[in-house]
C-alpha cells in the first residue's frame, strides 16, 4: 500500500485533541506558523479532555485525608479513585501498591531507598538517567548496550548467574528507549530476572503513552511513569507494584500522612507507628490534581483505543523513516535495527551539521520544536555516535559552534495529539535543510545555538 494510500485510510482517526495545537510561533525569517510540537518524548502536551477534568474539578479542591468537610471528602474520594484507575490502567495484581510521585525519577529513587540490605542491582548503559542513577547505595552492574533482543536477555542471565551472592538482586530495564524509540522484550526480560531469583522495575515513561502496560501480563514486580508524558501536567508520577519491600522500608519522606501513631516518650524521644499502605510513601499533602490528571489521560486513552493510537503512530513513524531515508546524509540511530519495532521517538545526525544547529533552524525556520544533545542518557548516545560511553558530557548542546561536529544528536518525537502535518513538515524541512542550507545566520550563546539576530 502506498503511503498516500495509509494516509487516506489512517485519516479517519483523527488526533486527540491536545493543549497548545493552535499556538503561532514566529519565524526568523518572518511571519508566524502554528507551532509543531515534536518532542513529546520529553513532554507531552496535555489532552484538552484532561485539561477539562482538571478544570472541572478544580473549585471542588481541598484537603485530602484531612478533612470532614465535603470538599475534603469529594478530594479524598477523588483522589483514592485516581489510584484505582491507575491500577486498572496498568493491569495491577491484587495486593499490589500504586504510590504516587513526582515523576519517573522520583518513583525509582523511591524504589531505590526500598532496596533490602546487600541487594544488587542490574541495568543495561541505555537506561535514562532515571533508571541508570538512582542506585547509588547498592552495588551496580552496568551491562554494555545489547545489538538484538535475544544478545539483551542473554546478557541478564550471565550476569545474574555469576553473581555472587545469591541475595537479593533487581533489574532495572526500560520499556521502550528515549533515545532511538526501540521497544524492549520486557516480558522475556522479567522472565530471566525470575528464574534466577532477582525482581525487576519496568520504566516505561515511553511506553506507557504509546502501548498498554500490563504489571501481570509483562509480569514485572513494579513499572514506573511520569504523568507529563502520558498528557498530564502538574508534576506527577506513579511507581505501582508489589508492596513487600515498600512495606519493609523506611517511609521514603518521614511526615504527616505517612504516620498512623505518633506518641511522646518519656526520654523526650517520639515513637512513630507508620503505614503500611501507599501512604507510608506519600508524606505531606499529595498533589491530588495531579494524580487526577493522570487518572483521567488513563482514561481517556484507554477509551480512544490503544490499537487505534498505535495503528495511527505507527502510520506516522513510518513517515517519518520513509523521509529520513531519502535524505542521505541523515543517518538514524538504533540498537536493534531498522525493523525494530518502536514507538514515536527517532534520533538521527546529519553529515556536515553539528546538532544543535540543525535543531536551531528547525525552530526558527520552520515552527518545529524537536530535542538535541544526548537526552538523558549519555553512555547510549555515546555508543551509538561511536564515542566512548564512558566520556563525560553535559545534558543539552555542548559547545560546539554552528558546523562544527560535536557528540550529540537530534531527536523528533509525537504521539497521540500529532496531526499529520506536523510529520510532513518536518520531514520537508529536513530535505530543504539538508539540501539548500539555513536560510539564517546562527551563533552560540550559552551553549546553545540561536538565531544570529545582531545584523
Amino acid at each position: 500500500m502506498s503511503v498516500s494510500a495509509v494516509a487516506a485510510e489512517q485519516s479517519v482517526c483523527a488526533p486527540l485533541p491536545v493543549l497548545g495545537r493552535d499556538v503561532t510561533v514566529p519565524l526568523v525569517t518572518g511571519g508566524e506558523v502554528t507551532y509543531a510540537a515534536l518532542d513529546y518524548a520529553a513532554s507531552a502536551p496535555a489532552l484538552q479532555r484532561v485539561w477539562d477534568d482538571v478544570a472541572a474539578y478544580a473549585p471542588y479542591y481541598g484537603s485530602v485525608h484531612r478533612g470532614a468537610g465535603y470538599l475534603s471528602q469529594l478530594s479524598t474520594d477523588l483522589f483514592e479513585n485516581a489510584r484505582r484507575t491507575v491500577a486498572e490502567f496498568l493491569g495491577c495484581r491484587d495486593g499490589d501498591q500504586v504510590v504516587f510521585t513526582r515523576s519517573t525519577t522520583d518513583s525509582l529513587n523511591l524504589l531505590a531507598a526500598a532496596l533490602p540490605e546487600d541487594c544488587r542491582v542490574f541495568v543495561f548503559e541505555t537506561e535514562h538517567h532515571a533508571s541508570l542513577l538512582p542506585w547509588r547505595d547498592a552495588q551496580v552492574t552496568c551491562l554494555d548496550a545489547p545489538r538484538s533482543h535475544r544478545e539483551a536477555v542473554e546478557a541478564l542471565e550471565r550476569a545474574l548467574a555469576d553473581r555472587d551472592p545469591h541475595g537479593p538482586a533487581l533489574v532495572c530495564v526500560t520499556g521502550a528507549s528515549n533515545v532511538t524509540g526501540e521497544l524492549w522484550p520486557v516480558r522475556e526480560l522479567a522472565a530471566a530476572a525470575h528464574a534466577h531469583g532477582a525482581r525487576i522495575v519496568l520504566d516505561a515513561a515511553q511506553l506507557a503513552p504509546h502501548h498498554p502496560v500490563s504489571v501481570a501480563d509483562l509480569d514485572v514486580d513494579w513499572v514506573a511513569f511520569s504523568g507529563h508524558k502520558l498528557y498530564a501536567p502538574f508534576g506527577s508520577g506513579v511507581l505501582a507494584g508489589r508492596s513487600d519491600w515498600l512495606r519493609a522500608a523506611e517511609p521514603y519522606l518521614a511526615g504527616g500522612g505517612a504516620s498512623r501513631k505518633v506518641t511522646r516518650r518519656e526520654d523526650g524521644g517520639v515513637d512513630v507507628e507508620w503505614h503500611d499502605s501507599a501512604a507510608r510513601h506519600e508524606a505531606g499533602s499529595p498533589n491530588v490534581i495531579g494524580a487526577y490528571s493522570i487518572a483521567s489521560a488513563c482514561k481517556a486513552l484507554t477509551e480512544a483505543g490503544f490499537d487505534t493510537l498505535v495503528a495511527r503512530e505507527q502510520y506516522l513513524i513510518d513517515r517519518v523513516r520513509q523521509g529520513l531515508a531519502e535524505v542521505p546524509q541523515v543517518r538514524v540511530l538504533s540498537l536493534f535495527g531498522d525493523d525494530a519495532p518502536r514507538v514515536g521517538v527517532l534520533s538521527f545526525v546529519v553529515d556536515g551539521w553539528n546538532s544543535s544547529h540543525f535543531a536551531a533552524a528547525l525552530s526558527a525556520e520552520y515552527g518545529i520544536g524537536v530535542r538535541d544533545g544526548l537526552f538523558c542518557a549519555h553512555p547510549l548516545v555515546r555508543t551509538l555516535l561511536g564515542g566512548d560511553p564512558q566520556q563525560q558530557g553535559e545534558c543539552g548542546a555542548p559547545e560546539a559552534a554552528p558546523g562544527e561536529k560535536a557528540l550529540n544528536a537530534i531527536r523528533v518525537s509525537f504521539g497521540a495529539g500529532t496531526p499529520d502535518e506536523h510529520v510532513e513538515r518536518f520531514v520537508r524541512a529536513v530535505r530543504e535543510l539538508v539540501t539548500d542550507g539555513a536560510k539564517w545566520n546562527y551563533r552560540t550563546e550559552d551553549g546553545r545555538c540561536v538565531p544570529d539576530t545582531s545584523v
